[in-house]
């Protein structure tokens, strides 16, 4: 990690899929001017919009036309993520006990490593009746929506439907997200996403995170807490708020005038002069 750290300086430019409002930290101790220090361009956010595959007979956007504006926790673990099996029962009885509405992205269960999914074709294939407690899929049905390994998430998280997001955290998740003013429930599982979680609920407050049991398990009744909290209470209220100021920001840092747009053209003028030099 060191010695690629070091290359960095090796680079022209450096050009990063984030803006000011979102990381204003970090942002700016990369653009401080330093010997050797090349520039750093935030150009972010850029997400992918349209739809990847034939996403128009999608069932579950289907399902969330007929819901109410704002009523769906749509809840997904990113292309990689797995749960364990008690974990999994765990947020099932407390999604369930919640009594809110939501759209799940499941995949099969994996009591050893939380990104198995990288790593097996299949493990994300299994029937969910296979490992979800008993009943829990007829006890839920109409209030909430189960979908085996895949969803359109942009279409999702663009819906109007969607009134909040239960995501581990991955920084493609966090910003669409962030274009669609969706808030959030902070899950890390791996890799970066700790760190993702941490500013998403302590620094932006965009987010609330379940507290975890000292076996690393979170319960149900927790599941049940923050997921009730973020869709109808008040601390939910103040997150939804601050997500849309930073929708927004999104926004604004995209349009003609925005620091995003701006820092692209400095850099596509930049490509050009050194293009006529040469």
């Amino acid at each position: 990690m060191l010695h690629h750290a070091k290359r960095y300086k090796l680079a022209e430019g450096i050009m990063v899929n984030s803006f000011p409002e979102l990381e204003a930290g970090a942002i700016k101790a990369l653009q401080e001017k330093e010997p050797g220090k090349p520039p750093v361009y935030p150009i972010g956010p850029l997400v992918k919009m349209g739809s990847s595959g034939n996403t128009d007979d999608s069932d579950c956007l289907k399902w969330l036309d007929n819901q109410p504006h704002s009523s769906v926790l749509f809840v997904s673990f990113g292309s990689g993520g797995t749960l364990s099996s008690d974990q999994i029962s765990e947020l099932a009885l407390g999604l369930e006990m919640s009594e809110q509405r939501f759209l799940w992205v499941v995949r099969s269960p994996n009591d050893k490593v939380a990104n198995a999914t990288f790593f097996s074709v299949e493990s994300g294939h299994r029937d969910p009746s296979d490992f979800l407690p008993k009943g829990f899929l007829e006890r839920t049905k109409g209030r909430g929506m189960v979908v085996p390994s895949w969803a359109p998430q942009a279409q999702v998280l663009s819906h109007g439907s969607t009134g909040g997001f239960l995501t581990h955290c991955g920084w493609n998740s966090t910003l669409e997200s962030v274009v669609n003013g969706v808030p959030l429930i902070a899950w890390p599982l791996y890799a970066e996403q700790k760190m993702n979680a941490v500013m998403l609920t302590e620094d932006i407050k965009v987010a609330l995170r379940p507290n975890a049991s000292e076996s690393g398990l979170i319960g149900r009744v927790e599941i049940t807490r923050v997921v009730k909290a973020l869709m109808e209470g008040e601390e939910g209220k103040m997150v939804r708020y601050r997500m849309k100021d930073l929708k927004d920001a999104a926004t604004k840092v995209l349009s003609e005038d925005g620091s995003s747009t701006k820092a692209l053209s400095e850099l596509a003028h930049k490509w050009s002069r050194n293009q006529k030099s040469c």
